[in-house]
């Protein structure tokens, strides 16, 4: 299913709706990440060539070209998430029957978990890169499609707080301290930078949008 973004959003949504274990709740917010950078490069391509912006249109293209790389890697995230959670059913699947075969299954399971907690991590990276990007446009972005910049802060901030549950779920069953410690760090500091640049980007768009 890595070519799920060829797909109608009625059967996206519908496949999500279903039974079938992908894509679950990191490739859906991988998605829904992409749909709220998309929403910072309009803002983007809605400022760049306009005469009143013109002193600030080298840094709207930055941030224009950044958002659609960043849609871009996210579609590679999400099929990355949907190939790493159906490697981890794969492992809890393995046969446990005598004592080799337990350890060669507890040995599957903590290196597929930890594939299924490293690439949650990398989505939530790449959309701290939407929020960077979505604070910027909220300052010099067109005033006339400014809300729409803090549509893309509240989506990308709420799409990376949600994939960070996947590393929450997944390093429970990781029995490698030093792992899940570098794990549980790391998400911390996303998380928690996410909040500030959301927070950020908001009151820049309130501003102007009072202004």
């Amino acid at each position: 299913m890595s070519d799920i973004f060829d797909y109608s959003f009625r059967k996206i949504l519908a496949i999500s709706a279903s039974d079938a274990p992908t894509p679950g709740g990191g490739g859906v917010s991988a998605l829904a990440g992409a749909l709220g950078t998309a929403m910072a490069a309009m803002v983007g391509n809605l400022t760049l060539g306009r005469p009143r912006y013109a002193d600030v249109e080298a840094e709207a293209r930055d941030v224009t070209g950044r958002a659609y790389w960043i849609m871009a890697e996210l579609e590679k995230l999400m099929a990355a998430d949907m190939a790493a959670f159906s490697k981890l059913m794969d492992a809890y699947r393995l046969p446990r029957s005598n004592e080799a075969e337990k350890a060669r299954r507890g040995e599957a399971v903590r290196d597929a978990a930890k594939e299924a907690a490293r690439v949650p991590l990398d989505i939530a990276e790449t959309l701290l890169e939407a929020l960077v990007i979505t604070e910027k446009i909220s300052r010099i972005g067109n005033k006339m499609a400014i809300s729409d910049a803090g549509v893309a802060a509240y989506i990308c901030e709420a799409a990376l707080q949600a994939v960070l549950l996947n590393v929450d779920i997944n390093v429970t069953v990781i029995n490698d301290p030093d792992f899940v410690a570098g794990a549980n760090k790391r998400r911390n500091e996303i998380a928690g930078e996410a909040g500030r640049l959301r927070d950020m980007a908001l009151v820049a768009v309130k501003e102007r949008m009072s202004g």
